[in-house]
C-alpha cells in the first residue's frame, strides 16, 4: 500500500509501510548506509506526519517482511494478542503516543498490552517522540526476572560485572570480578565474553564462576558469553552453566547468519531449564541486540535498522529472558555515527523493549573511531537510569581490554545509584551489607512483597 503526506506545496510519497517508517526514522548513518533514509530533514518530517496518521490496524495487515518468509514476523503475528489490542484496536500511531504519555497508561494497564503492541508498532510510536516522551513512558514499564536474585523492581539498578581479559587468563577474570564486587556490581550478571570458544576453556571459566559464587554466597548468577550450540554442549557434560547466552536479530535470515533458528534457541532454553539451578527463579535465558545487526550482514530486507532491533525483542520475549540487553554503540559509526545517534537509539530501544515486555538493559558504549565520547555516554547513563533501565555494564576502567570498546566503568553505577537513590537487587544488597561493602540502606518496602520468604525475613529485620 502507497502512503503520502502534503508539506506546503509539495506532495511526498511512500511505497508502502516499511519504507513510510524508515523515512520518519531520526537521522541514523545505518539507514543512510542503507539508502533507505529520509532525503533531508523535510522527508523526515512528512513521514513522521504520515506515521502519526496511520491506524495501528495497518500493522496486522502489512508485515514489514513477508509472513511466509519469515519466521519471526510468523512469532509476531501468531502471538499478537488479540483480545488485549481491541482497547486501542481505533488509535492511530498518533493516538497511541498522546495515550502513553497519558495518565491512563499505568504501569499494570501497560502489562496487561504487552502482547497487544507489535513490535513495527513501538517502533513506529517511538519515531514521532521526543527524548523526554521515551524516558516518561519507559519509566511506566516495569519487568522483573528472577534466578538467584529478583531484578527489574522500582528503585533498583542492576549491573553486569564483565571481568574479560584478552587470553582469558583465569588470575586476571578473578582480580577484575573482586574488584568489581567491592564496587557494587554483579547482581545482573557475572559475564564474560570468552576470548578463545572452546569447550574446554568455557568449562573452565564457568567452573572459576561457578566456585566463586558458591564460595562466597554471592546472590548472582554467572555467564560465558558463547553460542548456545556450545551452551547446548556445555549442558551436557554436568558443566555449572546459569544463564544460556545469545546474540540475536529481528530476522531469520539475520538470525541464521548467528547460526541459529527459534528452534535451536528453544533446544537451548529447555537445556538451561533442566540444570534447575535458580534459587528464586527460573529466567535462564541472556541475550544481546543491537541497531545494524541486519544489516551488516545484508539481511535487513530494506527495512529500517530501529524497527529490526524491536523485532528482536519479540524473539527474545518468546524465551523469558532474564536479561536483554541493547549493545548500542558496539557495532561501530557506520550504524551509529556520533554519540548524538547512539544517545537516541539507547533510548529508543530500552522504549521499545520495556513496552513489550522485555527485561532491557543497555550497554551504554561506542567504539573508538565513532564520534562520540564518555561525556556522551554519561547523558545516556543518566538518562537510562532515570527511565528505569533494568541494568548497564560494569568494566575495569570503562576499557575493555578484551573487545576494545569503551563502555561504563564499576564507579558509573556507584555515580548513577547515588544521583538518583537506586539500590542494586535486593538480595545482592543485603549480600553487599553482610560483607560490610555497601551499608545497609532502608529498603523500598515494595521490594519485601516480590521476593522468596527468607529473603522478606532480612529485609523485614
Amino acid at each position: 500500500m502507497r502512503y503520502y503526506q502534503d508539506v506546503g506545496q509539495t506532495r511526498y510519497h511512500f511505497n508502502d509501510l516499511k519504507s513510510l517508517l524508515a523515512k520518519a526514522t531520526p537521522l541514523r548513518s545505518g539507514d543512510e548506509l542503507a539508502g533507505i533514509a529520509a532525503l533531508d530533514s523535510t522527508e523526515r518530517v512528512a513521514a513522521q506526519m504520515a506515521l502519526a496518521d496511520l491506524p495501528l490496524t495497518v500493522f496486522l495487515n502489512e508485515v514489514v517482511i513477508p509472513y511466509e518468509e519469515d519466521e519471526v514476523t510468523r512469532l509476531i503475528i501468531d502471538r499478537h494478542d488479540a483480545q488485549a489490542f481491541a482497547e486501542i484496536a481505533h488509535f492511530t500511531v498518533g493516538d497511541l503516543r498522546d495515550w502513553l504519555l497519558g495518565e491512563e497508561a499505568t504501569t499494570e494497564k501497560l502489562q496487561q498490552l504487552q502482547f497487544a503492541f507489535t513490535p513495527e508498532m513501538v517502533a513506529a510510536v517511538s519515531k514521532i517522540m521526543r527524548v523526554q516522551d521515551l524516558i516518561l513512558v519507559a519509566k511506566k514499564c516495569r519487568v522483573v526476572t528472577r534466578f538467584r536474585n529478583t531484578i527489574g523492581l522500582e528503585g533498583c539498578l542492576s549491573t553486569r560485572l564483565q571481568p574479560n581479559h584478552p587470553t582469558d587468563d583465569l588470575l586476571g577474570i578473578s582480580a577484575s570480578i573482586v574488584d568489581g564486587l567491592m564496587y557494587g556490581n554483579g547482581d545482573a550478571v557475572i559475564g564474560i565474553n570468552p576470548a578463545t570458544d572452546n569447550i574446554q576453556n568455557l568449562s573452565d571459566l564457568l567452573k572459576l564462576l561457578d566456585q566463586i559464587i558458591q564460595e562466597y554466597q554471592i546472590p548472582t548468577q554467572s555467564c560465558v558469553l558463547t553460542h548456545i550450540s556450545s551452551a547446548i554442549q556445555l549442558v551436557e557434560k554436568n558443566v555449572p552453566l546459569d544463564l544460556v547466552f545469545q546474540s540475536i536479530a529481528g530476522t531469520e535470515k539475520a538470525n541464521e547468519s548467528f547460526g541459529i533458528s527459534l528452534q535451536l534457541l528453544q533446544e537451548g532454553y529447555e537445556a538451561g531449564l533442566s540444570l534447575n539451578r535458580g534459587t528464586v527463579g527460573q529466567n535462564v535465558m541472556y541475550f544481546e541486540t543491537g541497531q545494524g545487526s541486519a544489516l551488516s550482514s545484508n539481511t535487513h530486507f530494506n527495512v529500517d535498522q530501529q524497527t529490526i532491533e524491536a523485532r528482536a525483542y519479540a524473539v527474545a520475549r518468546e524465551f523469558k529472558p532474564l536479561l536483554v540487553n541493547t549493545v548500542v554503540g558496539f557495532i561501530g559509526p557506520e550504524y551509529l555515527y556520533n554519540g548524538k545517534q547512539i544517545i537516541r537509539a539507547g533510548l529508543e530501544d530500552h522504549f521499545c523493549g520495556k513496552l513489550l515486555g522485555v527485561p532491557m538493559g543497555c550497554d551504554i558504549c561506542y567504539t573508538n573511531h565513532a564520534d562520540a565520547d564518555q561525556d556522551d555516554m554519561d547523558m545516556l547513563l543518566t538518562m537510562l537510569a532515570t527511565a528505569g533501565i533494568n541494568f548497564i555494564m560494569g568494566i575495569p576502567g570503562s576499557d575493555d581490554v578484551m573487545l576494545n570498546y569503551q563502555t561504563t566503568s564499576f564507579h558509573d553505577a556507584l555515580y548513577i545509584r547515588q544521583l538518583l537513590g537506586l539500590q542494586p537487587a535486593p538480595e545482592f544488597s543485603v549480600w553487599l551489607a553482610q560483607q560490610g561493602i555497601f551499608q545497609q540502606q532502608q529498603h523500598h518496602i515494595e521490594w519485601a512483597k516480590q521476593l522468596p520468604p527468607n529473603f522478606a525475613r532480612i529485609l523485614a529485620s
